[in-house]
């Protein structure tokens, strides 16, 4: 609960209203006498650290505030002390910036363009530029996308919150590691040592971060919060790989900004750059810099991975919305931001299950996720995984994930996946059980390193059960025949491109006309319409495709699609209480 409360008055100042707290400060939006907005920082003395005084007892921050006079930086305006409930406070007054932090922005937005990115960066850089050449300099020890602010009058990136910030020359012993983010911090940091280098680390993270979406060598590791030595351990022989590239094809994203990233990022400090100009120059294309020659480069990627980057991802699915809202808070989300997520402890799904009737458009769909989340989408089937050899299936298994990993971030489609990974109290035989045990191995963590599979089947019931429990394809979605907007939308957007269509096609009359009908029999109608007209030299026209439609039957009877309503029912352990899901289709 905060400390102060709207109107209340500390100093010459009034309370809007609170803004964000930590663990030895809390923030608000208050006015002056005038009306004017400020942002006031209110400290607990009793909950400060030790590292947090300079010698003479003086509040640390407040030192280093009023040495910042730079417009990249935000600009101390005033400070004060006060006894509040038999408690000792101070205050700092800062200059209100009105926009929103980094991590706001681009979280909102959902990503950051290369030109962006860059034009942040090289705004940051310059107020860390002034820092590290003060005469006593400063180095901030949290520059992170959340202490980065964009003023929205001019999009000048400004940083603030200078709780970690400590003067160059302060003993290693002043640095207080427990608050701060593990993976914008230096090699270095976690030893307690800070410098100009350490700082221009963290700019290189947040640059990766911004370019990417997640922080470089990522990993979701929350059972690992309690045990920060743990933690640390694996971060540490994650930064040992080469640094991945996420999206290889991203536009603008050249060799020299590849360059750029790996060195502001090398584990090595003598391979980072020296100082924020350096830093600058290297970003602004002033100075060139090699590959490193000691560092790998990730592998290209093989022909089966396809990039996402083009397609309207799910404005192109009609219906669906359930999902897709599901996909969007569990997933879509989660990759966003990954640091909101890690800090409530959730992690990102490591896949989903898509059954139903053939021919409903699952393996559209799973198409279009990929597009939606920006991942590479690699697509395999139970014949290019499954051998006849002894341990050759599962080495194709290992093999799809390891592509996968380095490609990352990547969805893993496997089509009629109960062909491979059929269940194991059927009578199957053996080496059919060690796939099942493969994948299941596999599949441990996926989602915490950028991989995200899903599975498609017509059979669901014959799937292994230990594939559709938590922690696998955990998330299971019924794809049934398209309802009436989705059949008019598939009409549409299969006859939109066709230059011989005629005027006055009544689009809800074909719709009305195809009820039970899925998503390929409508396709197959089109088609076979407009083969028609190009026979008769005509338009395709609304009486060729009324009369097409009456000369194909729909792929499934009624009785089959009852059947597989029981079978979701049934799958799904839910059919009594269970509400009928809406009707899905693509449009």
């Amino acid at each position: 609960m905060p400390t102060l409360n709207k109107q209340q008055s500390i100093g010459s100042y009034t309370v809007a209203f609170p803004i964000k707290d930590s663990t030895y400060a809390e923030t608000y939006r208050v006015k002056d006498v005038s009306g004017k907005n400020y942002f006031l920082k209110l400290f607990n003395y009793a909950k400060l650290h030790h590292t947090q005084f300079d010698e003479n007892g003086n509040v640390l921050e407040l030192v280093i505030s009023k040495r910042l006079n730079h417009p990249n930086l935000t600009h101390y305006h005033d400070n004060g002390e006060l006894v509040l409930n038999g408690q000792k406070m101070a205050y700092i007054v800062y200059d209100f910036i009105s926009g929103e932090t980094l991590a706001q922005k681009t979280g909102r937005e959902r990503g950051c363009s290369v030109y962006q990115a860059k034009q942040y960066v090289l705004g940051v850089l310059e107020g860390v530029k002034f820092l590290h050449n003060l005469p006593e300099p400063v180095i901030h020890n949290e520059l992170t996308t959340e202490n980065v602010m964009l003023d929205m009058k001019d999009n000048m990136p400004k940083i603030i919150d200078f709780g970690y910030a400590r003067f160059l020359p302060q003993n290693r012993s002043t640095f207080q590691k427990e608050g701060l983010n593990p993976y914008y911090m230096a090699p270095e940091a976690f030893n307690g040592v800070f410098t100009a280098q350490s700082d221009l680390y963290s700019v290189g993270a947040m640059l990766y971060h911004l370019l990417f979406g997640m922080p470089p060598y990522y990993v979701s590791i929350p059972q690992y919060q309690a045990d920060r030595s743990s933690m640390v351990d694996i971060l540490l022989k994650e930064r040992q790989k080469p640094l991945p590239m996420l999206i290889k094809d991203k536009p603008n994203m050249d060799e020299q900004l590849e360059n750029t990233l790996r060195k502001a990022l090398a584990c090595n400090i003598e391979d980072r750059f020296k100082t924020a100009d350096e830093f600058f120059k290297a970003l602004n294309n002033e100075m060139m810099v090699e590959a490193l020659p000691h560092q790998t480069k990730v592998k290209p990627k093989r022909e089966e991975v396809k990039r996402s980057k083009t397609g309207n991802g799910f404005a192109d699915v009609a219906g669906m919305d359930e999902l897709k809202e599901q996909m969007r808070l569990e997933v879509i989300n989660a990759l966003n931001n990954p640091e909101e997520y890690k800090g409530y402890g959730i992690t990102i799904p490591n896949g989903m299950l898509l059954y139903g009737p053939p021919g409903c458009g699952k393996t559209y769909f799973a198409k279009k996720f990929a597009e939606e989340v920006g991942f590479n989408f690699l697509v395999k089937t139970p014949a290019d995984l499954k051998s006849r050899y002894v341990n050759a299936t599962q080495e194709n298994i290992k093999a799809m994930f390891e592509e996968a990993y380095e490609n990352a971030p990547t969805i893993i489609f496997i089509d009629e996946i109960n062909e491979l990974v059929p269940d194991r109290n059927a009578d199957i035989h053996e080496m059919a059980e060690s796939a099942v045990n493969e994948m299941l191995s596999q599949m441990d963590r996926t989602g915490e390193k950028g991989v995200f599979v899903i599975g498609a089947s017509n059979l669901p019931q014959k799937i292994d059960t230990a594939i559709l429990r938590a922690g696998r394809l955990e998330k299971h979605f019924y794809v049934g025949p398209p309802d009436f907007t989705a059949r008019k939308l598939l009409f549409e957007m299969y006859l939109k491109n066709r230059k011989a269509l005629d005027f006055g096609i009544d689009y809800e009359k074909l719709a009305r006309m195809t009820e039970n009908y899925v998503s390929a029999d409508i396709q197959l109608i089109v088609d076979d319409a407009a083969r028609q007209a190009l026979y008769r030299k005509e338009k395709i026209t609304m009486q060729i495709l009324e009369e097409t439609i009456k000369n194909k039957k729909p792929s499934l009877s009624v009785e089959q699609i009852n059947q597989y309503n029981i079978l979701r029912d049934n799958f799904e352990g839910n059919a009594e209480k269970k509400p009928e899901r809406k009707p899905i289709g693509f449009k």
